[in-house]
């Protein structure tokens, strides 16, 4: 038998072991199974972890499985909980242990109940879908690199729960806490893949049905559009990324600042690590939890992050019904049956019993059926239905793109990475390397839908819904209006890679979430399909405050790593910067006495000892939802700088201003308190003032918090994560600052639960050793050797 036939059978093994397991079986005894299978339990693996300040993990192993052995390890010692809340999602086990009725922590999915993800995950996994695409060969599926890495992980993860050494009290003791394998660790990627698509309908999956004779309105495009729009927000992901060439830093070679905004709290958060394997492997970064490689970071030569890209990686297709029977569709003519799929699960019940629970999902050649979009329903009625369409259900390819990134010597090598592996779903990537070069590049798993396309297949309300949101809705009458094929592209289905945008300059590139059009405003890039985003069209606060922030820097001189630095985390309020001084004008105007001194003292940024910036904040926060907000209309011709100069004329304006106003009074909270005493965290009875600011105030730091009248903004949801400045000097060991805002460890009993985020709240870094040398002489060092 071959060695991959074996192995197949090993991992089926497993499988069919865990599944006969007792719910209650105590950890010890379900490692104990896993230990028959050798590479699963660690058996012959071996890594070296070097640990430096602030807990950094520095793995070295001789090969690819040893690497992921030991990273797996490591990822586990510090958020095993977040980790195994993750593999219960994957395996459809969260009502089992849960309730079908709890929410879900929505690191995987935006499912809001615990049934509704386990439908999901067990129809993925009685489909096969990921052992399918484990079938194919590199390109098309994982390389031999990731899964030897993806094997190492789950042995590694499982070494540390054998070692009993859990001390966090979110699962110490769980029957859930169980034993991994190299499944679980792709499942968690596919299931990464699809945040961005599937993973936003899971609920409306789970509701279709059926029509019941009851008439429904017909669809609204507008109301569509913007319920388009809001679902890619509520994946509460964005992130900053500046790449500096040659041509504007100080030592003439590259320069990058990663700024990530993730949430604080879940099991979709950075974790920081090295990975060497000498003479083939040496990357620095930090991985998304779960992840076998860097998925932001730099190696001796080469830095990169990734911003999430304007592009809607789904489209949605209208399906005419067969009269007089809702469940079959025509295909040119000739109709077609959707496929029902019947899922069962098990659910706690309130006495603590298990029984089994029955869901239905309805599919059909172009995906499943949806009946809403957020909130705005899709109508299954008699004639007419919708189904959802996401390329990335047949991507497992993303640990390859950032295994390949890792590799990646150039911006062109990245380039080239990018371009044969295909993997990114929802994301852009900014680089920078050593010979000075910056890029920015789009490449991400797009449906197929050109403009031409778009315009001969959507259906009039698609049309409508296009135009304003880049969510196409075809025709599914017509098997013509299947994406297909794009000339190399690696799946049916996805956009060509020869379609999206590329800039490399010598001075900057940068993106704040926007589309690429302004990636530099000296080069609008233009001519793009619709479906990857505007052009030509207001940009956010924050992208006009980066902008502002890298030409008033290049004003004073070149970039230097410290005032990329000083960039990042100067906290400029550029909504304060545009509107506080004539915000005060009119406060005088309107006779409130104390609270206009205030705001025309304040010193329109974010840090922590601000005094006025919660003032603006929460007064801010209402203004900024009036239509007639600026005085000045956006200007293509001057997209940096407008819209602008604020309408103190608007009704909506003067009412923010009193209202928040009265909003600190009432909640005792003085008016020029600093941001730092009603903007904070509190771990392990510890309070920790936190700087930043929200979307609509511009801030580059983004902070988005829990407002809790009385008292402030009390806990960070989201905002900014692992947030990196890279350089490179003469030597071969790269001049990195990083930060993890939220430390490495979600245990509330590890020493690294907060260390980091006390540094985040003064505006400090960590120097990270990237070269041996360095690492050796970390003062903190601790060598821990796996066997």
């Amino acid at each position: 038998m071959s060695r991959t036939g074996s192995h197949r059978l090993g991992v089926a093994a497993v499988l069919v072991a865990a599944a006969l397991m007792p719910v209650t079986a105590p950890v010890a005894n379900a490692v104990s199974t896993a230990n028959a299978e050798g590479v699963h339990a660690g058996k012959g693996l071996s890594a070296t972890i070097r640990y430096t300040r602030y807990g950094i993990p520095h793995i070295v192993a001789r090969d690819y499985v040893g690497l992921g052995f030991g990273t797996g390890y490591a990822a586990a010692k510090d958020n095993v909980c977040l980790l195994a809340q993750g593999v219960v999602t994957v395996r459809g086990e969260r009502s089992r242990y849960f309730g079908p009725e709890a929410a879900p922590d929505q690191s995987l999915s935006s499912a809001t109940s615990n049934l509704a993800s386990d439908l999901f995950f067990t129809e993925v996994n009685q489909s096969r879908a990921v052992e399918r695409l484990l079938e194919r060969p590199a390109p098309y599926g994982p390389s031999r690199e990731v899964r030897e890495l993806s094997r190492g992980w789950a042995a590694g993860y499982n070494k540390f729960l054998r070692e009993g050494k859990i001390t966090d009290p979110a699962c110490k003791g769980a029957p859930w806490l169980r034993p991994i394998t190299e499944f679980d660790v792709h499942k968690r990627g596919y299931a990464m893949a699809m945040l961005g698509g599937s993973g936003l309908v899971i609920d409306q999956m789970a509701a279709a049905k059926p029509p019941t004779g009851a008439v429904q309105a017909a669809p609204d495009a507008e109301k569509i559009a913007e319920a388009v729009r809001g679902l890619k927000a509520d994946a509460d992901m964005g992130s900053n990324a500046i790449a500096v060439g040659k041509g504007a830093s100080a030592n003439g070679r590259g320069l990058l600042l990663g700024n990530p905004h993730y949430p604080w709290h879940t099991g979709r958060r950075f974790w920081q690590m090295q990975q060497t394997i000498p003479g083939k492997l040496d990357v620095s970064g930090g991985a998304l939890l779960g992840s076998v490689s860097v998925s932001i970071g730099h190696n001796s030569t080469f830095a990169w992050s990734h911003t999430v890209a304007t592009g809607t990686p789904f489209s949605l297709t209208q399906l005419q019904l067969v009269p007089g029977d809702p469940t079959s569709y025509l295909v040119d003519g000739r109709p077609e049956k959707m496929t029902q799929r019947r899922v069962t699960v098990q659910a706690k019940q309130p006495d603590g019993s298990v029984r089994a629970v029955t869901g239905t999902q309805w599919r059909t050649r172009y995906g499943p059926v949806v009946t809403s979009v957020s909130s705005v329903q899709l109508p299954w009625t008699a004639s007419n239905a919708f189904a959802f369409n996401d390329p990335n259900a047949s991507n497992l390819r993303i640990a390859d793109t950032s295994f390949e990134l890792g590799r990646a010597r150039t911006t062109d090598d990245a380039l080239r990475a990018l371009k044969r592996t295909q993997g990114l779903p929802w994301v852009n990537t900014i680089a920078a390397d050593s010979r000075g070069n910056a890029l920015f590049t789009q490449f991400q798993v797009l449906p197929n839908i050109t403009d031409e396309f778009a315009d001969r297949c959507n259906t009039p309300l698609g049309k409508a819904v296009f135009a304003s949101s880049g969510a196409a809705i075809l025709d599914g009458s017509k098997s013509s209006c299947t994406p297909g094929k794009a000339p190399g592209a690696l799946q049916p289905g996805i956009l060509s890679p020869d379609r999206y945008p590329v800039l490399n300059r010598p001075d900057y590139v940068t993106n704040s979430n926007d589309s690429y059009w302004l990636t530099n405003p000296e080069q609008p890039l233009e001519g793009f399909d619709r479906i990857l985003g505007t052009e030509r069209t207001t940009r956010s606060l924050r992208t006009r405050s980066g902008l502002v922030a890298v030409e008033d820097r290049l004003r004073k001189g070149r970039f230097t790593r410290e005032s990329m630095q000083e960039l990042v985390f100067a906290n400029r309020n550029h909504a304060g910067e545009l509107a506080a001084e004539d915000t005060a004008a009119m406060c005088r105007q309107m006779n409130l006495g104390e609270p206009c001194e205030v705001l025309a003292g304040w010193d329109r940024t974010a840090n922590v000892d601000s005094k006025g910036a919660l003032l603006f904040d929460r007064y801010w926060r209402k203004a900024a939802r009036a239509s007639d907000l600026w005085r000045v209309p956006f200007n293509a011709s001057d997209p940096v700088h407008t819209p602008r100069d604020l309408n103190t004329a608007s009704p909506t304006v003067r009412k923010a201003l009193t209202d928040a106003i009265a909003e600190l009074r009432e909640s005792g909270i003085p008016l020029d308190a600093p941001l730092g005493e009603h903007q904070y965290v509190t771990r392990n009875g510890e309070r920790i003032p936190i700087g930043g600011g929200t979307e609509a105030q511009g801030v580059l730091n983004k902070i988005e918090a829990t407002w809790t009248p009385g008292k402030g903004y009390t806990e960070v949801q989201h905002g900014s994560s692992y947030v990196q400045v890279v350089t490179f000097g003469r030597g071969r060991c790269p001049d990195a600052r990083t930060l993890l805002t939220y430390s490495q460890s979600a245990d509330r009993t590890s020493p690294h639960y907060a260390d980091q985020t006390r540094l985040f709240s003064k505006n400090q870094w960590v120097r990270v050793p990237f070269c041996a040398d360095d690492i050796r002489r970390d003062p903190a060092l601790k060598v821990v050797h796996l066997r």
